[in-house]
């Protein structure tokens, strides 16, 4: 979606006239059409994000008739990878070496998915404990990317990640997203994958990609019964059905 002067400066939160003095700079990525501004939402999003500049949600607003483009865990992950033994001696070289070994278009920055993932660690650490980190963009839509992606990455040694618990970090899931909705759907069935005691398991005996893709597959399975449970006591409820509420 190409956006106009107006929007894009009520999603960066700033006037019109700043928003013109940066295209005169040289600044802000703009696009001149029939003689006016337009903005492509995601380059926004990713200068915004270099610039450390706080946008609106609005940004995060999918356009009427966007795909859904949700997938499960198992789907994610054989998209995005599982690799082995990859390097680095800290944080920072660790996040190299990642973004060095994802599957990812030829058209995304791997320098600038690296900034990004700095960035988001400057926040706060991902890590999540027990040796787990899950490092992503701090806006999920800055990449250039058709569909969701999970790149689970075993370090060669682990390393101090500044994690909840204080142990070091050897199993990175990297999560990678075309918006804001595909980004949460993931984070949430990784997080319920990661209080499931089979795949917990295997992530820490760092099992083969057969033994990984089949947990994965089995944790979606799971969430898709819960949900099917869920909606059927929700018809046949009382309330579903027209009658007192209890």
């Amino acid at each position: 979606m190409h956006l106009n002067v107006r929007e894009a400066a009520k999603i960066l939160n700033v006037s019109e006239k700043t928003i013109y003095r940066w295209i005169q700079q040289g600044s802000l990525p703009a696009y001149r059409v029939n003689e006016q501004y337009r903005f492509h939402r995601a380059e926004l999003l990713e200068w915004a994000t270099s610039h450390k500049i706080n946008v609106s949600p609005k940004i995060f607003e999918e356009p009427e008739g966007a795909p859904a483009a949700l997938v499960g865990l198992a789907e994610a992950l054989q998209a995005g990878g599982i690799f082995y033994r990859v390097g680095g001696g800290d944080k920072e070289s660790v996040l190299r070496s990642i973004v060095e070994t994802m599957r990812l278009p030829e058209e995304v920055d791997r320098e600038f998915l690296f900034r990004v993932f700095l960035a988001r660690e400057a926040l706060g650490s991902t890590g999540v404990g027990d040796g787990i980190a899950i490092p992503h963009v701090r806006n999920p839509i800055v990449l250039h990317v058709a569909r969701p992606t999970i790149t689970l990455s075993f370090l060669e040694r682990p390393v101090d990640f500044g994690a909840v618990d204080g142990k070091p970090v050897f199993a990175l899931f990297s999560l990678v997203s075309p918006t804001m909705r595909a980004h949460l759907h993931l984070l949430s069935r990784l997080a319920f994958a990661l209080r499931d005691e089979a795949f917990k398991g295997a992530i820490v005996r760092q099992a083969a990609r057969d033994e990984l893709q089949r947990a994965a597959a089995r944790v979606d399975g799971a969430l898709q019964a819960a949900s099917a449970a869920a909606a059927a006591a929700a018809r046949s409820s009382p309330r579903a059905e027209g009658g007192p509420a209890p």
